[in-house]
């Protein structure tokens, strides 16, 4: 594959099969529904929350190495894209509480996980 999909981008870059059109991220080589050859594919970065959950505990090290300012609880979930693929991101929310399914995101890529920030002008509702 020409594109690392775990380099630093602000894209999601996927693979879609050119057999079936199956788009998954991160990308890879073969399809996983029919094992045909698939192809890069930049991705959608606007979607919707499918689910989501709070981490509030550090997790066990090794590996985990806690930040200089200790560990922090933080959001993550999966956003659907309408590229039909379910990606795994950090949420950058200012408050758990504002957190919806449902919800229109914004999901980039960088190091490590990928991040979702809710859409510019999305409130959350009651």
């Amino acid at each position: 594959m020409a594109t690392d999909p775990r380099s630093p981008a602000t894209a999601l870059q996927g693979s879609r099969c050119s057999g079936c059109s199956v788009s998954v991220y991160p990308a890879d080589d073969a399809c996983p529904r029919c094992g045909g050859p698939a192809d890069p594919a930049a991705l959608s970065g606007a979607g919707t929350l499918w689910t989501w959950t709070v981490q509030r505990y550090a997790p066990k090290s090794p590996p985990y190495q806690a930040p200089p300012g200790g560990f922090v609880p933080f959001a993550l979930g999966y956003v659907e894209l309408p590229d039909g693929v379910r990606v795994a991101a950090v949420l950058d929310v200012d408050d758990f509480e504002e957190v919806r399914i449902g919800m229109p995101l914004t999901v980039t890529a960088g190091e490590g996980v990928p991040r979702a920030r809710p859409t510019t002008g999305h409130k959350g509702s009651a």
